[in-house]
């Protein structure tokens, strides 16, 4: 379970973090560093969700 909560975290702060290049934003800038938090989040309660559903934990 928490292999997976972990990975969702990553995964989600990763693509939440390249979210601003879509409007020429930079890695580097607040708002990158903001999508990547709430990407993380997202990433926690998917990974959560899909251990469930798995019946892992």
């Amino acid at each position: 379970m928490k292999a997976l909560i972990m990975f969702g975290m990553i995964a989600g702060s990763y693509v939440g973090s390249f979210i601003p290049l879509l409007w020429g934003g930079s890695l580097l800038s607040l708002s990158s560093i903001l999508f990547g938090g709430i990407g993380g989040l997202f990433g926690i309660w998917a990974g959560y969700r899909a251990a469930q559903s798995l019946g892992v934990g």
